[in-house]
């Protein structure tokens, strides 16, 4: 398995196809289509990282740093919400194919998240996490704030976790 940034166009083709299974197929919050792809809103400003097998790709979640966010766009007055911060990036789009759930691609791909962020100098990171892992989103450090945004069968909770809480979780000095 290699995680890495997302770079070549057939990657990112891949991505949009995961991102239709994901959250159109499985978690249903946006319409069907022909095409059986879901290009993000926030395409051109995410930075997708993604796990491959391969040339194929079996998990990816994307950030990025640039306001608004989605969530800016769900809670009114989010900074109000969230801890002190010098630079905030926000993590979406999770997904890891289902035969590969049980797996540690997830914990690579957020451990690979991680240390981009750092990197970046960001020191504070929001979500929306699927209130079907909720579990796994507290595990790792995420404080959950605010109103349950979404509808339907795609209720995501409002998350926050700090530079330190990440560091300690994904054991980077």
């Amino acid at each position: 398995m290699i995680i890495k940034h997302a770079t070549e166009e057939n990657e990112f083709l891949q991505i949009h196809q995961l991102n239709y299974k994901t959250f159109v197929e499985e978690i249903p919050q946006n319409q069907q289509n022909e095409e059986k792809k879901l290009v993000d809103k926030f395409h051109e400003k995410n930075n997708y990282i993604i796990a491959k097998k391969g040339e194929k790709i079996i998990g990816m979640v994307c950030y990025n740093n640039k306001r608004p966010f989605s969530l800016d766009g769900k809670i009114k007055d989010l900074d109000g919400y969230l801890p002190t911060h010098n630079r905030i990036a926000e993590i979406r789009l999770l997904s890891v194919i289902p035969e590969e759930r049980k797996s540690i691609v997830a914990f690579r791909l957020l451990q690979y998240l991680c240390g981009a962020l750092i990197k970046e100098g960001t020191d504070a990171a929001v979500i929306s996490g699927t209130t079907r892992q909720l579990a796994l989103y507290s595990r790792i450090g995420f404080i959950p704030f605010g109103p349950l945004v979404g509808t339907g069968d795609a209720l995501y909770q409002p998350m926050f976790i700090t530079l330190k809480d990440l560091k300690k979780e994904f054991k980077y000095d």
